[in-house]
């Protein structure tokens, strides 16, 4: 996405979608294909909404449940 590292220092309210120019929707979908394959989990398009991606914590807590 282009953060530069910045993603590794986020901490987990640190805002997301709306919030870094870098997270358009392209970004959004590359970031789901990467979790689905990362974790062997399949999200289907009714799962995923702009809470999931509001902050850090948030998507954190949305591939918690996808995998748990």
């Amino acid at each position: 996405m282009g953060l530069r590292g910045r993603a590794a220092q986020m901490p987990d309210d640190a805002p997301l979608l709306g919030a870094l120019p870098e997270l358009d929707s392209m970004a959004v979908v590359a970031i789901l294909t990467g979790i689905e394959d990362r974790f062997g989990v399949e999200i289907a398009d009714d799962e995923v909404d702009g809470a999931s991606f509001a902050t850090v914590g948030a998507l954190v807590e949305f591939v918690q449940r996808k995998t748990a």
